[in-house]
């Protein structure tokens, strides 16, 4: 129990002085919930019990419990969430050291992102045709994700006022910090399509809400059922084994610094708060110069 009131005050803290979002509380519910299991579970009552030895030896059982072993990735964030958790305990006088602060995080793999290219994004796209009010709502969902590269959370958080102007969208990313990112004709036309023939209908069936993109019974759209609307498009566009929740994001930075764009603006539109984020679209796009150049180079390769 003493571990327990502890981490519900850190997520007290986070949640309310913090102000953090609701999907990052959840995160570290979720990491802290497992982190006080495995204490338990090795006999630790109290914070003031564990030691670096013990934080080492958790993050080791979760790259070693079987079917629920987690990747380097995720362990990383486990991590960083009980760093966190320590580092708020010392701060309120509960412990005397931070003992996972030296505790390193495992190595990981560099993970280039996965885009789509442009004909198979326009494939993908083009399976939400129709005059059906689901297929309008759909097409102008999916164009304005790879119109803006915005989140699946973030255009689902999207209101109608947070549409600006004709050709301009606000967007509310990590931290709560906004940007403004254009957006293209044919996006344009989506959204001007689903405001005026569908969202109205789509709105008398449920309660008043200032929310963009609506389900079938007036609901706000959750990032599930976005990501449902997604899947369903790929499936149709025999895309299914290429296309996460991400890809159209990733594919809309990678297009952009294809066409020459700005690693900095890019940078700007995507919300990410380092270029160094960023600049690891810059090897996506190297990369496929170079097979270009290898494939195409009468002397690229000594068997030409």
């Amino acid at each position: 129990m003493i571990l327990e009131r502890s981490i519900d005050t850190f997520l007290r803290h986070v949640r309310i002085e913090r102000g953090l979002a609701e999907n990052t509380v959840w995160a570290y519910t979720r990491d802290l919930s497992r982190y006080r299991e495995w204490l338990d579970e090795n006999g630790v009552d109290a914070f003031t019990d564990v030691t670096g030895a013990h934080v080492t030896a958790f993050l080791r059982s979760l790259s070693q419990s079987g079917e629920k072993k987690l990747s380097p990735t995720s362990i990383a964030r486990s991590l960083s969430s009980v760093r966190s958790l320590h580092r708020f305990l010392l701060e309120e006088g509960v412990v005397a050291i931070d003992v996972a602060k030296e505790v390193k995080p495992p190595k990981q793999q560099d993970r280039l992102p996965k885009a789509i290219s442009i004909a198979q994004v326009e494939a993908l796209l083009a399976t939400a045709s129709g005059d059906a009010p689901q297929a309008i709502r759909d097409r102008a969902l999916l164009e304005l994700l790879y119109a803006t590269g915005a989140r699946v959370s973030e255009v689902c958080s999207l209101n109608v006022d947070d549409v600006v102007d004709t050709d301009i969208v606000r967007l509310t990313g990590k931290g709560d910090k906004q940007r403004i990112v254009p957006i293209g004709s044919y996006a344009r036309t989506a959204l001007d399509e689903y405001l005026v023939r569908v969202r109205p209908a789509l709105s008398a069936r449920g309660a008043a809400t200032p929310a963009l993109f609506l389900g079938l019974r007036g609901q706000r759209v959750s990032r599930q059922n976005a990501w449902l609307i997604i899947k369903a498009a790929a499936d149709r566009a025999g895309l299914a084994e290429h296309v996460s929740p991400h890809t159209l994001r990733h594919s809309f930075a990678t297009h952009l610094l294809q066409g020459g764009a700005d690693v900095r603006v890019v940078q700007e539109l995507l919300g990410h708060s380092s270029v160094a984020t960023t600049q690891i679209y810059t090897l996506v796009t190297a990369d496929t110069l170079r097979d270009m150049y290898t494939q195409s180079h009468p002397r690229a390769r000594a068997d030409s």
